[in-house]
Formats: structure tokens, sequence, C-alpha cells
């Protein structure tokens, strides 16, 4: 017969719903790195490993819209990085 551990208290409960947002965050960063990359390929840049695992790396959303926005109109990979932040 399965047990069942869910422990119900204020504080497990606001421990789990953190872990739940910080999930979300998590996916949130990797869809907008794996979005910028598939911008960039698909105006023809090749993406070298470097630039890849850069992005990849990035957990702060608001540099992930930077070079997002940077993406659209970038001629290069170096143009994601212009002004040399992060």
């Amino acid at each position: 017969m399965p047990v069942n551990y869910s422990f119900r208290h204020e504080v497990a409960e606001k421990v789990r719903e953190e872990g739940r947002e910080e999930g979300r965050e998590e996916g949130i960063e990797k869809e907008r790195a794996s979005m910028i990359l598939r911008i960039v390929e698909w105006r023809g840049i090749t993406v070298p490993a470097s630039v890849r695992d850069r992005v990849e790396a990035c957990s702060d959303l608001g540099q992930l819209g930077i070079w997002a926005q940077r993406a659209v109109n970038a001629t290069s990979v170096e143009d994601l990085f212009a002004d040399g932040t992060h």
C-alpha cells in the first residue's frame, strides 16, 4: 500500500512554491537562450560553441532579453555582446 508523505505545513508549502517558481524561471531562461541561438542561426550566422555556452549559461532574464533584441538585427555573433556586458 503506497504511503503519502505529503507534509502540510505553511513553511513546507512556501518552500514547495518557491521551488516551483525557481523551476519556472529556469525554464524561461532556457527557452529564451534557445530562442536567441535559433534567431542567430536563422539569420545564417554560425554560432561557435563558446557563444552557445555563454548564452546558455546566462541566468539574467534582462540580459537575455537584450541579447534577444540584438539577435534580430545581428550580422555576427559579436553583435550580441556589442556593449561588452556579461
